[in-house]
C-alpha cells in the first residue's frame, strides 16, 4: 500500500526530523497495526495556501492509484488574510483531486482540521480571541465540505488549543509542533484508517 500527504508546514513538520513528522508516524504506527504502507509521495511547503498546493499538485501529477491521502491546508490562508469564499472552492478542488488520488474511495481520502497557531507563545501581534475565530470559521468550512463527500475529518485543532504553551509539544520557533504533537495527529488518523479497512 502507498500513501500521499498534501498539505503545508505542519505535514513536512517544520524544525522536527522528517522520520517525526505526522505522515512518517503515521506509516510506523500503521506498520505496527500489520498495515504495510509506505509514504510514497509527500506534497508540502512552509508557507503554502490552497492554491500554492494546487498548483504544486499540477506539476507533480500524482497517480491514482494511493491506498491512502491526507488533506491538511489552509492555515496560511487564514494567516494571510485570504477570504472564506476563496478558501471554500479551492479546498473543494483539493478535496475532489485527494479522492482521485485515493483511487476514488472517499473512504481513503482523510482531512485533519487547521491548528490553531495563533494561542503559541510566537503569537504576540495578532488578537488570540480573533484568530482562533477565523481559524473556527476555516475549519467549518473544510469540515462540512469534507463530510459532504463522505470522508473522515480529524480534529487536530483541539489537542493544538490545549497543547499551546506546552513546550513538550512545540517545534523550537514556538510555532510549529514537535514529534509529540505530531504523534497525536498520527495516532488518530491511523485509528481512523483502521476502521474503514
Amino acid at each position: 500500500m502507498k500513501y500521499l500527504a498534501l498539505g503545508d508546514s505542519y505535514t513536512i513538520g517544520e524544525l522536527v526530523n522528517y522520520n517525526d513528522n505526522f505522515p512518517s508516524q503515521l506509516v510506523s504506527i500503521l506498520n505496527e497495526k500489520g498495515i504495510e504502507i509506505t509514504l510514497d509521495k509527500l506534497i508540502a511547503i512552509t508557507g503554502w495556501t490552497t492554491d500554492e498546493l494546487s498548483l504544486a499538485i499540477a506539476k507533480e501529477k500524482p497517480s491514482l492509484d494511493y491506498d491512502l491521502v491526507t488533506l491538511l491546508i489552509g492555515v496560511n490562508n487564514q494567516y494571510r488574510g485570504r477570504s472564506l469564499e476563496e478558501y471554500e472552492w479551492q479546498f473543494y478542488s483539493l478535496l475532489c483531486q485527494a479522492i482521485l488520488f485515493a483511487k476514488g474511495e472517499t473512504k481513503n481520502a482523510i482531512v485533519l482540521s487547521i491548528p490553531d497557531w495563533g494561542l503559541t507563545p510566537f503569537n504576540t501581534e495578532k488578537d488570540k480571541v480573533e484568530t482562533s475565530n477565523q481559524i473556527d470559521a476555516f475549519n467549518k468550512i473544510n469540515k462540512e465540505i469534507t463530510e459532504s463527500f463522505g470522508c473522515k475529518y480529524i480534529d487536530v485543532t483541539t489537542s493544538t488549543r490545549e497543547h499551546a504553551k506546552n513546550d513538550t509539544y512545540l517545534a523550537e520557533d514556538k510555532l510549529h509542533y514537535s514529534k509529540e504533537e505530531y504523534k497525536i495527529w498520527a495516532e488518530k488518523v491511523a485509528t481512523n484508517f483502521v476502521d474503514v479497512q
